[in-house]
């Protein structure tokens, strides 16, 4: 007994020199941040990491990464705390917040923080395992802005990610968005252990990424002229829409995601969805046109010609410039919503399909063989440069190669279907994590989070090697209707956090009322940054004071 009154005493004795030195009270966090880590302990009783100005984050020596983690780090310290802290390769010394990579963490994403009154010690497996260690400890901290000292609590985590693919898409083709707000997004997505940004780059209603051997995609291709005003309106906008990227603006994102350990996946969608490249090049489409940049949604008939060797060699010719853009292991081709309405009635498609004998399979038409062959020959050139070819599930329709990578959209069972047939998958279905959804956006308050949050990307029907191939989960925003950065917000915040929840934390440890604690504090650190999210999730909590 008399050793806990000591103890206590002595916790009290550091706090209350903080607040004799600084006249300023200390507010400790929490280490029970999003997404939750898989270990979590904190020691009640013991003095917490108080931040001050002498407080020092230091990093070996050399290491060019952790360097630039340790000063992300002064940045969020300073964010939340309104302390300016230094940076150092010094680890000798009290009050130090240490960086270390310890090769021996058996996950390479793996991370282990230490934190006592005196320092705190962050160990990585990688240096990215540091830099979602760090984002722990910025979210673990209270956000005193200045007004009181802020502190971490003393305690341990021991974690790491359940998927190694934690993604997230924003579409760019309906509506453009500038290179400023992709890397604000970037953070955002770096705030929530996302490590791959899924750029949708082309669509029927834009083209939006320079392509050097065709510059007509740009000068033409992404610009249109106005867009319908709603879902099965009649009306247009008379509002023209128009944007695209430079090669060295792309470069920019790379990098700059690159620094947060965000890998970006460029999506040149084919042979559907390509009406802004048929207006740009006719002789790539069936009939020769005249196209026009697409100025409604939905499916439309217009693709590319399947049978013309042209248009075979555009997209190559397209993918070749993408991957000296892109250095991701994964390139997306699409193979989404293309129908053969076209390809039926074209002569040239026809006599490709003669000519390489496809027929009509029980659940595959001679013209889904076609679209089969037209990505093969496509995922020769992504492999030839040793990456991999990611599409959506409708490549499933015919017979892709076994290592053709899936995106699971279109249902549930699309993403049971492609695990079963042995191909690596991610799980995006439209009904849980198309977070742009207009029916679930109707959802409120918890509703509309625990519709997210509850959501298992792992189904029990998969045997336990069929669930090794589900390799990760996704979110998708879909900007038909997302034309400014409060609605693209609104629409990610903050089921956002109930995402990287999914992708991050082992399931046995997720608890719906617990997460909805922990959001509180999320929803404050969105305030601080000006990020937008859907104020309805606050009913949740006046209901609860």
């Amino acid at each position: 007994m008399k050793s806990i009154y000591l103890k206590k005493l002595a916790v009290c004795a550091l706090v209350w020199g903080a607040v004799a030195c600084t006249g300023k009270k200390v507010e400790t966090g929490s280490l029970r941040v999003i997404p939750l880590p898989q270990e979590v302990e904190e020691v009640a009783d013991a003095a917490p990491f108080v931040i001050k100005p002498s407080t020092q984050v230091c990093y070996s020596a050399g290491n060019e990464k952790l360097e630039r983690t340790a000063r992300f780090l002064a940045s969020y310290i300073k964010e939340a705390s309104g302390t300016e802290v230094k940076v150092s390769t010094s680890t000798k010394g009290k009050n130090r917040i240490v960086l270390e990579v310890d090769k021996s963490i058996a996950h390479p994403e793996g991370y282990e923080l230490t934190v006592d009154a005196g320092k705190v010690i962050l160990k990585g497996a990688t240096e990215a395992a540091v830099f979602y260690g760090i984002q722990t400890i910025y979210k673990a901290l209270p956000l005193t802005q200045g007004q009181a000292l802020a502190s971490l609590p003393a305690g341990t985590v021991k974690d790491y990610p359940r998927f190694g693919y934690r993604g997230f898409l924003v579409d760019v083709g309906r509506h453009f968005f500038s290179v400023d707000y992709l890397k604000e997004i970037i953070d955002m997505l770096a705030l929530h252990n996302i490590n791959y940004f899924h750029w949708h780059l082309t669509e029927d209603q834009g083209w939006r990424i320079e392509i050097k051997k065709y510059p007509r995609l740009t000068e033409v291709g992404s610009y249109r002229k106005e867009t319908i005003t709603a879902p099965g309106s009649k009306e247009y906008d008379g509002v023209p829409v128009s944007g695209f990227y430079t090669q060295e603006e792309a470069k920019e994102i790379v990098r700059y995601a690159a620094e947060r350990f965000i890998t970006v996946i460029p999506e040149i969608d084919m042979p559907g969805h390509m009406l802004a490249a048929l207006a740009s090049y006719p002789e790539l489409g069936c009939t020769g046109g005249p196209y026009e940049v697409a100025t409604r949604f939905g499916v439309l008939e217009d693709v590319l010609c399947g049978g013309n060797p042209k248009t075979l060699q555009f997209a190559k010719d397209v993918l070749e410039e993408i991957m000296d853009i892109f250095p991701s292991e994964y390139i997306h081709i699409g193979g989404d919503e293309c129908p053969k309405v076209r390809w039926k009635a074209c002569r040239k498609c026809q006599a490709k399909i003669r000519e390489l004998g496809l027929k009509t399979t029980p659940g595959h038409t001679k013209e889904d063989q076609l679209q089969t062959y037209f990505m093969g020959e496509v995922e020769k050139v992504i492999n030839a440069r040793g990456r991999k070819m990611l599409g959506w599930d409708e490549i499933l329709e015919g017979h892709p190669t076994a290592t053709s990578t899936v995106m699971a959209w279109t249902s549930v069972n699309a993403g049971i279907k492609s695990a079963q047939l042995n191909h690596k998958t991610i799980i995006t279905p439209i009904m849980y994590l198309y977070l742009s959804n207009p029916r679930n956006n109707r959802l409120t308050g918890v509703n509309s989070v625990g519709r997210v949050y509850n959501f298992e990307p792992v189904a029990d029907t998969l045997t336990e090697q069929e669930r090794q191939n589900i390799i990760g989960a996704q979110g998708c925003i879909w900007t038909e209707w997302t034309k400014d950065s409060v609605k693209m917000e609104w629409q990610m915040m903050p089921r956002i956090s109930a995402l990287c929840e999914i992708q991050w934390t082992e399931p046995e440890k997720k608890d719906l009322d617990d997460f909805l604690k922990r959001l509180r504090h999320q929803l404050d650190i969105y305030t601080l940054r000006g990020y937008h999210y859907k104020q309805d999730i606050e009913e949740a909590y006046q209901k609860a004071e």
